[in-house]
Parts: structure tokens; C-alpha cells; sequence
């Protein structure tokens, strides 16, 4: 298996000239050294310095127990060229293979950079305000409730809001989006955000380890822990391959003289070609690459992925379901038609206001909006709260009952069923009907338009949604949603995913696509966990798989046609890697090729490789 050391520092600049230095001796030799003592004591030195430090790792990795490595095939292979005094062979493959890692290590490092791009939202400090004026400090040592500024260039260090100011804040980092944000007095300040302009006074809600920022780097630095099942595959292969093609080496060199009474010196010569070949660092090393790169091209556009077994997997997938309510739709309702029946306009915004002035709910704060007035919640008692139904409480003394039309069939009241487009709230008074109020959601701008590239793909489309059968059936229509599910509870949700897992193809995947604030049942339980809009969710972050950091479904398709091009890359680097070294391993044990053909079967395909792996970081 191979093994390599990517720490990019003054090392690269070290390897690079020792590199130079060995070519120009070698050069020297060849061109101008006639004597046998004098050439051979100039390829040993181009061949210690260029090749001393593969010599060293071999011989300490022989000690640890690992033998079978890279290190140990090049170092056999070039010190068995020179005990059959083929002495440029040896230093011209030591040179080129050292050429071809130092380049390799440059692609992987311009994938990496993908990955630690992002991890540059880290914040350096906070300005936190004090008795005694304005003080830097760590960010793990700011409190919940201090008020830190931050001023123009800045990164917002921690969560909170913002309680004085305006600014034009950078997003891009975490979503993916050039367009800067604006922030104003009373909007969240999410960490990882840049201050382009102006001045923020922000109240800290979160501490530093809790916050968005933290969450996310926490995520990116163990994304390359949870390996797909190609890369495991791969490594369990070539764990049984490299021992296999040194015994294959050693038959070579021996089995033919000893059965043909051929030349000892040309088996043996081709046995060394074979074992430069036979080397598998194109697969090891280009096939987790691939992946990396993927992940580190999806996080450009604000998609982090957890991991490459969900890169693969949502690679493969046959049905997406979707959340409706700030997945699909804005989440943003509005109050779009007020009927009374048995009371006023007023009157019955104003009880199903207060009966629902404890609620966070979307939908409770689209009827504070529309009341208008500062709520006097100590009028509010006895709150019963059934979840997806409604409300029960009094208010001024009076039963008020709040909900759907379940909610009203519950307690027997008697009300007239409404067929209209939107969330339908029926209120009554000490069991009188009052009347009821519709509440609409929009459809995001480009749900309808994900939705027809997903069916382009040959995806099922399926929505469950808490919301009326008509209001289902109306966003349904609207988007071209396969199909619907409506009036479900929590529970019923994670429900219905269990039935779609179970009706699934074998080997395909189902996604579900939630925005994290209370889907995390269902996030859990699909193959793949998709949380849409995860800026600032703490419940997103932990319970998805894959997490868009912005509110675009569009983002979805993105992250499906990264994970296919990214699939499709490393398929086409075992297809490489594995064809073009059986074909030179064959002509290797011929003696068809060289050693000078060798190098190329071995770090200049493994140099291809990785350079298409780099092609999954442009998305």
C-alpha cells in the first residue's frame, strides 16, 4: 500500500532541489565521465540524493512491520539495477520517480487547498466590549450574552444577533453565494459571516463550540474518516495485491532460468522492471483523492458532505422525498384571508392571535404580524398544545380552541369544512365556531425548476408535508411532484420513509430533503439525509448527512450531478490504473519494456490519475 507524506511546507523546496542536484550529476556523468570508478561513484551520489530518503522509510518501515510499500518496491527494484550494474537505469528511475511524486503531491495539494479554503471561517478573535472598553479575545472565551463588535474585514466570530448596525456581509465561504447579505438591527449573525462594511454590535446566543462556525469545522475535519466502499475496497486490494506481485517478481526471476535455462541477468532484470510497474499508488492514491476532491468541489458551492461513503451513495439514488414547509416553500406564511362566521374580523384575529402567542411557530408569528399590536400574554392561560392539530387555551377566561379541522372534530364543534389553497386555521369560542383564516405559503423560485431536472435524472419525486390535502395538492401540481403525502404528523412522516425504503430498488438510495428543524426523525432514518438551509441549524448540522448551507433546492441537483461526476472519476482511475498496468506488467515480464517504461507505468499513471481526480474540483 502506498504511503505518503503531504505536508507541504519548506520540504517541497528541499525535495526540488535535491531533485536538480541529482539530475545534474547524473547528467554529468553520462556526458562527461569515462572512467568506471569516477561514473559509478557519480550515480551512487545522484542515487543517494535523490533517492536516500525512499531508502531510509523502507528500511524503518521494514522494522514497524509494514514491508510490502511503495518505498520498499522502488528501493528493491533500483538497488537490484544496480547489483547488475545497470547503474543509469537505476538513478534515472529514482529521479523520474521522484519528479512524478513531487508533482503528485502538488495536485494533491491543490485539492486539499479546496477543503482548507473553507476552513479559513475559523475566527482569529472576538471584540468583546467591557467595563474597561473594547478587548480581543479567544472566541472559546466569549460568554452567551456578550456583546462583541465587528468591524469592517472582520469575520463574525460567534452566533447572536445583531443589536446595532448594518452591514454588507460576505456569505460566501459557507453558502457558496458571491451575493453579499445584508444584516440590520434585530437580523441572526451567523459566525463564518465576513463584515464587508460597517459597523456590527452583535449579542453572543451561542457559545464558540455550539456555534455554526464551530459545527462546521468540525464536520469538514472529519469528512474524510467515513470512507466509501470503492475506497475500502481498494485499500483491502491492495493490501493482497502488492505481497502477490513480489512473490510474481521473485518466480519470475528465478522460475525461468531454472525450467528454460535462460540468462539469470535478463529474468532478473525483468523481475526489477516488474516490480517499478507493479507498484499501486495510481489506485490508492487517486481513488480517495477523487472522492476528496468531489467533496472539496460540493463545498464550494455550500454543500458539505459528510462524508465519501454520502458522495457515493447519493451517486446512486431513485427517489428523493421532500419536506414542503421551508424546503420546497419559503416558510415565510402570510395571513392572505380573514372570515368570520359568528364573530368580526377583529375578534377573531385578535383570540386566534393570543391563543397562539406562546407558539414559535411559522405560522404564529405570521398572525402576530397581522395583529399588529403587543401581545399581553398574561391574558393567556391553561395552554393545551396538540402537535399538528392545534391549540387549546383560555384567554380572558374564555375557551378558545385553535386549529385544524381534526382539532374542531376533536371537541365536537360545529363549523363548515373549507376547500381553499393554503393553511386553514378554524377558531372557536366556548365551543361556538368563530370563523377561520387562511395562511399561505410561497414556492421558492426555483423548486419547479429542480423538480423537472430531478425527473431529467430519472428521480421519483415525493413531498410529505404536515399541511392540508389541498394545500399538498396544490404545491404538488404546481411543482410536478410524482406524488404526496398530506396531513401528517411527525411520527407519520418518519412512517411513510419507512414504506418508501422498504418499496426501494435494491442497491438504490432514497434521499430525504428536510430543513432540519424538525425533520431530524427523518433525516436519521433515510439512506442519505439532505438538511436544506443548515446556516445557523444546529439540528441540521448534527442529523443530515449532507448539509446546504443556503435555502436553494437547486443545490440538491448540484450536489447529485457532483456526486455523479465524481463517481464516474474514480471509476475511470481503476479502469486506468488497473488496464494500463496489466498490460506493462505483461510486457514487463517479456521484456518487451524497460525500466524507462516502468517509471511510466507506475508514477506517470499515477500522476494521470490524480489530475483527473482534480477535475471533480471544478463544479
Amino acid at each position: 500500500m502506498c504511503e505518503h507524506n503531504h505536508e507541504h511546507t519548506h520540504n517541497d523546496k528541499i525535495k526540488l532541489i535535491r531533485i536538480i542536484i541529482a539530475l545534474l550529476i547524473f547528467l554529468f556523468a553520462i556526458l562527461f565521465l569515462q572512467t568506471n570508478e569516477f561514473r559509478f561513484a557519480a550515480f551512487l551520489s545522484a542515487y543517494l540524493i535523490s533517492g536516500g530518503d525512499i531508502l531510509w522509510k523502507a528500511s524503518t518501515n521494514i522494522t514497524k512491520g509494514k514491508i510490502f510499500d511503495e518505498n520498499f518496491l522502488m528501493g528493491i527494484a533500483t538497488l537490484g539495477a544496480f547489483a547488475i550494474k545497470e547503474y543509469p537505469e537505476a538513478v534515472m528511475v529514482m529521479i523520474l520517480y521522484q519528479i512524478g511524486e513531487f508533482l503528485q503531491d502538488k495536485a494533491v495539494e491543490k485539492s486539499r487547498n479546496s477543503i482548507s479554503e473553507l476552513m479559513n471561517i475559523r475566527p482569529d478573535y472576538a471584540n468583546v466590549k467591557t467595563d474597561k472598553g473594547i478587548i480581543k479575545m479567544n472566541p472559546a472565551d466569549v460568554k452567551i450574552g456578550d456583546i462583541i463588535l465587528v468591524k469592517a474585514g472582520e469575520k463574525i466570530p460567534l452566533d447572536g444577533k445583531v443589536i446595532e448596525g448594518q452591514a454588507s456581509v460576505d456569505t460566501s465561504a459557507l453558502t457558496g453565494e458571491s451575493v453579499p447579505r445584508e444584516l440590520k438591527t434585530g437580523n441572526n449573525a451567523v459566525s463564518g459571516f465576513i463584515n464587508k462594511n460597517g459597523l456590527l454590535s452583535i449579542i453572543v446566543e451561542k457559545e464558540f463550540k455550539e456555534s455554526t462556525v464551530s459545527k462546521i469545522l468540525e464536520l469538514v475535519e472529519h469528512a474524510s474518516s467515513k470512507k466509501s466502499k470503492t475506497e475500502n475496497f481498494i485499500t483491502k486490494f491492495a493490501r493482497y495485491y502488492t505481497p502477490f506481485v513480489v512473490i510474481s517478481a521473485i518466480l519470475l526471476a528465478f522460475i525461468p532460468p531454472l525450467l528454460l535455462n535462460a540468462s539469470f541477468h535478463i529474468w532478473f532484470q525483468r523481475a526489477l522492471t516488474f516490480l517499478v510497474i507493479s507498484c499501486p499508488c495510481a489506485l490508492v492514491i487517486s481513488v480517495p483523492l477523487g472522492f476528496f476532491a468531489g467533496i472539496g468541489g460540493a463545498s464550494k458551492n455550500g454543500i458539505l458532505i459528510k462524508g465519501a461513503c454520502y458522495l457515493e451513495k447519493l451517486s446512486n439514488t431513485e427517489t428523493i422525498v421532500f419536506d414542503k414547509t421551508g424546503t420546497l416553500t419559503k416558510g415565510n406564511f402570510k395571513v392572505t384571508k380573514i372570515n368570520p362566521i359568528n364573530s368580526t374580523q377583529e375578534e377573531l384575529l385578535k383570540y386566534t392571535t393570543l391563543a397562539e402567542s406562546y407558539s414559535n411557530h411559522p405560522i404564529a408569528i405570521s398572525l402576530k404580524e397581522e395583529y399588529g399590536i403587543p401581545l399581553d400574554t398574561s391574558r393567556v392561560k391553561n395552554i393545551e398544545e396538540i402537535t399538528g392539530n392545534g391549540i387549546k387555551a383560555t384567554v380572558d377566561g374564555e375557551e378558545i380552541i385553535v386549529g385544524n379541522y381534526k382539532f374542531m372534530n376533536r371537541y365536537g364543534i360545529n363549523y363548515q369544512k373549507i376547500d381553499e389553497y393554503g393553511t386553514i386555521i378554524y377558531t372557536a369560542k366556548n365551543k361556538k365556531y368563530l370563523g377561520y383564516i387562511i395562511i399561505s405559503d410561497e414556492i421558492k423560485e426555483d423548486s419547479k425548476k429542480t423538480i423537472k431536472n430531478l425527473k431529467s435524472l430519472n428521480q421519483k419525486t415525493i413531498m410529505l408535508t404536515g399541511d392540508s390535502y389541498n394545500t399538498a395538492k396544490y404545491i404538488s401540481n404546481e411543482l410536478g411532484i410524482n406524488n404526496f403525502y398530506a396531513e401528517l404528523l411527525p411520527n407519520q412522516k418518519v412512517e411513510q420513509l419507512e414504506n418508501s425504503l422498504k418499496q426501494k430498488t435494491k442497491n438504490k438510495n432514497i434521499v430525504f430533503v428536510g430543513d432540519g428543524i424538525n425533520d431530524a426523525p427523518v433525516l436519521t432514518l433515510a439512506d442519505i439525509g439532505v438538511a436544506m438551509g443548515g446556516l445557523g441549524s444546529d439540528a441540521a448540522i448534527e442529523a443530515a448527512d449532507i448539509v446546504i448551507m443556503d435555502d436553494k433546492p437547486s443545490k440538491l441537483l448540484k450536489a447529485i450531478l457532483i456526486a455523479k461526476k465524481t463517481m464516474s472519476i474514480v471509476k475511470e482511475n481503476i479502469v486506468i490504473s488497473l488496464g494500463i498496468k496489466a498490460i506493462f506488467l505483461i510486457l514487463g515480464a517479456f521484456g518487451i519494456i524497460t525500466m524507462w517504461g516502468a517509471v511510466f507505468a507506475d508514477t506517470g499513471v499515477a500522476l494521470i490519475a490524480v489530475l483527473n481526480s482534480l477535475r471533480a474540483l471544478k463544479n
